[in-house]
């Protein structure tokens, strides 16, 4: 929105803006630059202005996904717990299922209470792939 990201959408693998294809807009600059360095290896975390469009609920659940350290991973129980919601456990996967700003808020650090691998926006093969270059998974 000129200020802050709302949004990161899938296309290819990995797939983020060209240095010759910048745009005006610093913030969005700023999200391609940080998320090269995050798929090269040479980032961890983001310091990008974020203004994701949601519920009051979906929000405390994105904050909290905003909190689970790179290379670790949380359930959905966790999370629920983390937000003081303990039975809300189908909620969060809900919420956690419509942010819009996947890996900057990082969804895909959350498994199921098995520790299975469950729904992500961009698929579950980039899902692991994330976690395997996060470290919280092993190839």
């Amino acid at each position: 929105d000129g200020k802050c990201l709302t949004k990161v959408e899938f296309q290819d693998r990995y797939d983020v803006r060209d240095e010759d294809t910048q745009s005006e807009d610093s913030v969005l600059n700023n999200a391609a630059s940080q998320l090269k360095e995050y798929f090269a290896g040479e980032r961890s975390e983001f310091d990008i202005p974020l203004n994701a469009a949601g519920t009051d609920f979906q929000h405390s659940v994105w904050s909290a996904l905003t909190r689970i350290p790179h290379g670790e991973l949380r359930s959905y129980s966790d999370i629920a717990r983390d937000i003081d919601r303990p039975k809300a456990v189908r909620a969060v996967g809900a919420a956690n299922g419509r942010n819009p700003i996947p890996v900057i808020v990082p969804c895909h650090r959350v498994i199921g209470s098995d520790g299975s691998l469950t729904g992500f926006a961009g698929g579950l093969e980039i899902k692991r792939e994330l976690l395997i270059l996060e470290g919280a998974l092993t190839a």
